[in-house]
C-alpha cells in the first residue's frame, strides 16, 4: 500500500478536496453532494471520548438550530471508527453526524494530520456552497473551538 503524503494545510480560497466517509450509522456522506445547497462545517477533532472533544461536540449539538438557520450542515470528523462514533454519539445524544476518517485520508488531504497522536488536528473548516474553503481555524490540540467564531463566519456567507 502506498504511503499517502500529507498535503499542505488547507487555506481560505482553496477548492475543498472532495471525500466520501461513513457516518456513525455506516451511511456514506459525500462533501460534493452539498454543493449549491448548503455551507458545510467540518469540525475536525482528535478523538472520541476525550474530555475536550466531548465538551466541544455537546456544544455543537446545543447550537444545532443556529447552524440550521444559517443554512449550514455540521459534521464532526475524527480518525475513530464508525463503531466508536456510534457509541459516543448515542451516549452524548449528539445531533451532528460524525464521520469516520479511519484511514486518515481526509485529514491528510486537508493537511490536518497530527502525527504524534496519529489523528487529526483540532480544526474547523467551512466549505461554502460553491465548494470553496471560506474559513479555516486550526487550534492547539487541547483547546476547544468556539461556536461563536464559526457562526460569525457563516453569517458572512449568507
Amino acid at each position: 500500500m502506498a504511503v499517502q503524503e500529507v498535503a499542505k494545510e488547507i487555506a481560505v480560497g482553496d477548492a475543498a478536496p472532495d471525500f466520501t466517509l461513513k457516518d456513525q450509522d455506516q451511511k456514506d456522506v459525500t462533501l460534493s453532494s452539498f454543493k449549491g445547497k448548503k455551507n458545510v462545517v467540518l469540525a475536525f477533532y482528535p478523538l472520541d471520548w476525550s474530555p475536550v472533544c466531548t465538551g466541544e461536540n455537546k456544544c455543537l449539538t446545543d447550537d444545532f438550530p443556529k447552524f440550521d438557520q444559517m443554512n449550514a450542515v455540521v459534521f464532526g470528523i475524527s480518525t475513530d471508527s464508525f463503531f466508536s462514533h456510534k457509541a459516543w454519539a448515542d451516549s452524548l445524544g449528539l445531533k451532528q453526524q460524525l464521520l469516520a476518517d479511519f484511514n486518515r485520508e481526509v485529514v491528510k488531504k486537508y493537511g490536518l494530520y497530527f502525527e504524534p497522536l496519529n489523528c487529526g488536528k483540532r480544526a474547523t473548516v467551512i466549505v461554502d456552497k460553491n465548494g470553496k474553503v471560506a474559513y479555516v481555524k486550526v487550534q492547539e490540540i487541547k483547546v476547544a473551538r468556539d461556536d461563536k467564531d464559526i457562526l460569525d463566519a457563516l453569517k458572512k456567507l449568507n
